[in-house]
């Protein structure tokens, strides 16, 4: 038998025995003794005698041990705070084990580098000298976001406004559909990066070319859920409004679309990462501006550190991204947990 969401939160909340609570107590403080670990490895272990010798070639600075520390006072506060809430002991609780693998990735990261040496530089700069060049290059860094999110946003928005078109298109009208389902199935398999060199050719500017290879990418997966998310709403709800005296077009925006929603967002999901995939082809291509035009840039003068910066930033704005979109389907599909 299938439990619900509440039922399993009541099965979690059943209680547990005093060595039960001591363990989750104990993996709860983990990532704060990890990060305390973590510094005093980073200051206590000597660095590798060819780095600490040359500090003109190999500057080491306060960066590290700051961000650290930071972390540290955060996960501390973030620990006494769920001693005196069950809500934040129970997210830190969830939260831990994840915490605890990336400290420790971090820490192994900064012994293979900067201690023993068995990760050479220039190609794995440590932990340091990273941080250090997020802050040094924060300026060129900042308007490279800007410029991809402006890239990434208009050729995402293009392809979801086209994708829902014909997708509820196709779904709602049969002659629509005999149209557009064989270029689905053209077009569907192939990835939208197959078509760049026909872009590069025809597109007028490389903004725009780059816009369509995104838009593009989008355009399949959101045409495909709207298509099948129109297609598989139940016919009686077509009846039942029809007896309330909705008009056609009606049936569409209030029948529909409202019931096909979650099959969409599947769509806009998918289309996100497929995106963000597109992005960064289209800015190693040529694009004058943006993180994938800046990791090119400082790869091709060696600077590896730098390339790794722009790495991580990639990583937390598409995170962010994602976050939004996450969070914006929770707001409009909370009918699904029958929150008004």
């Amino acid at each position: 038998m299938k439990l619900t969401v509440w039922e399993l939160r009541q099965l979690e909340r059943l209680p547990k025995s005093e060595f039960r609570k001591k363990v989750d107590r104990a993996v709860s403080a983990l990532p704060l003794l990890l990060a305390i670990a973590l510094l005093l490895q980073y200051k206590l272990v000597p660095n590798l005698p060819k780095y600490a010798a040359n500090k003109i070639a190999f500057p080491i600075s306060n960066v590290y041990t700051v961000f650290f520390g930071l972390l540290a006072v955060a996960l501390l506060v973030y620990f006494i705070s769920s001693l005196f809430s069950e809500k934040i002991y129970d997210k830190l609780l969830y939260k831990a084990p994840l915490y605890s693998v990336i400290i420790t990735i971090v820490g192994l990261y900064d012994l293979a580098t900067l201690k023993t040496g068995v990760l050479q530089m220039p190609y794995f700069p440590w932990v340091d000298r990273i941080l250090l060049a997020i802050i040094n290059d924060r300026v060129v860094l900042l308007d490279c976001v800007k410029n991809s999110l402006v890239l990434l946003f208009t050729g995402y928005l293009s392809g979801v406004v086209i994708g829902l078109i014909t997708g509820i298109g196709a779904g709602w009208s049969l002659r629509i559909r005999y149209w557009v389902t064989p270029i689905l199935r053209f077009l569907g398999p192939i990835p939208s990066t197959t078509w760049i060199s026909i872009i590069l050719i025809v597109a007028s500017s490389l903004f725009g070319g780059s816009v369509f290879l995104i838009a593009l990418g989008v355009w399949y997966p959101v045409t495909m859920s709207a298509f099948n998310g129109v297609l598989s709403v139940e016919r009686s709800n077509f009846e039942v409004a029809k007896t309330f005296g909705v008009s056609k077009i009606g049936l569409i925006f209030k029948v529909a679309i409202p019931a096909a929603m979650p099959s969409i967002f599947n769509g806009l999901t998918q289309g996100m990462s497929i995106a963000c995939t597109a992005l960064m082809v289209a800015e190693m291509l040529g694009v004058e501006s943006g993180l994938g035009w800046y990791i090119n840039w400082q790869r091709g003068w060696a600077e590896f550190a730098k390339m790794y910066a722009a790495v991580i930033i990639i990583c937390l704005t598409f995170t962010v991204v994602n976050i939004v979109l996450t969070l914006t389907k929770k707001r409009v599909l909370r009918w699904q947990e029958g929150k008004v």
